[in-house]
């Protein structure tokens, strides 16, 4: 272990040491810390949502639909296919942006079989303000590393991920 200050998972790989001396707890060290910060981050994201009327999950919506530039459009599959949620989940949120002004539906002017979905010019507002308040909930969390350390982390993470994805699990 590293000169660091010790956390949870330090306690727990403590414990599985004098318990089971044979285990390599390695991913356990990374894992549990990663699994962790997604929960303490996430309950802070919704903090940081809640003001603006929206979840998380609806953030993840608006956000789509404003990163995919004007005409800030999407299918319902498009938008399920990117946030890799099911058609099912997906109408829920679009029922609850809709009803509160944020997006709109309307038929494909390029199929009339599709829908699609577009920003209002309040979900556009709401959007940018939200995004903006999620970054500075972000910075602040990543203040405590300097740029050199976020920036290895970070690749760190996508080498990761990307190992996780090439393996198929």
């Amino acid at each position: 272990m590293s000169a660091q200050r010790k956390d949870a998972v330090d306690a727990i790989i403590e414990q599985w040491a004098e318990v089971r001396p044979d285990l390599d707890t390695r991913a356990m060290e990374v894992f549990g810390r990663i699994y962790r910060l997604s929960r303490t981050m996430g309950d802070r994201m919704e903090k940081a949502y809640a003001p603006y009327g929206i979840s998380r999950g609806e953030f993840d919506v608006l956000a789509t639909l404003r990163r995919s530039g004007e005409p800030y459009a999407l299918s319902p599959r498009q938008l399920s296919a990117t946030l890799m949620l099911t058609t099912g989940g997906m109408t829920g949120r679009l029922d609850k942006l809709e009803r509160a002004g944020l997006l709109r539906r309307s038929p494909d002017p390029h199929d009339r079989r599709a829908l699609q979905v577009t920003l209002t010019e309040k979900g556009l507002a709401v959007i940018d303000q939200a995004v903006g308040a999620g970054l500075a909930v972000q910075t602040e969390a990543l203040a405590t590393m300097n740029d050199e350390q976020a920036g290895q982390l970070a690749d760190l993470l996508r080498e990761l991920m990307a190992g996780t994805q090439e393996a198929g699990h």
